[in-house]
């Protein structure tokens, strides 16, 4: 009876959910070159993380209609420790897609990137959630 008693114990162990990574949930970006900000959903893709545009924001804070909602914003993102991750980062405003730097602390994400030797400092994003 007892080892019957630590086999369903162990069961049960085995079937709760995996922790989530602290990197997903949402993210209000930083202000872009035009003003615009987003919220930005992370989530587990594949064996990475991604994070998909769910809305924008003019510069004023009232929300716009813009053709990347939806848009995978970060993708191939894998955490590294310490809270680094490295991945890639597109940039609506700039049309381009950056191998990315971000670095979590705490609910704050700094984010950064570069593609073809040309960097760019993505600001801080903040947890929305």
């Amino acid at each position: 009876m007892k080892r019957l008693a630590m086999i369903a114990a162990l069961a049960i162990g085995f079937a709760s959910p995996a922790l989530a990574d602290p990197l997903e949930g949402m993210w209000r970006t930083a202000a872009d070159d035009n003003g615009h900000s987003g919220l930005i959903e992370v989530a587990p893709c594949g064996g990475a993380l991604c994070g998909t545009l769910v809305k924008a924001f003019d510069s004023s804070g009232a929300e716009i209609q813009t053709p990347n909602i939806g848009r995978q914003i970060i993708s191939a993102t894998t955490p590294r420790g310490n809270g680094l991750y490295r991945g890639k980062v597109y940039s609506p405003d700039r049309d381009k897609t950056y191998n990315s730097r971000l670095q979590l602390n705490g609910d704050r994400l700094s984010v950064s990137g570069c593609v073809i030797g040309i960097c760019r400092d993505g600001g801080t994003w903040t947890r929305a959630n």
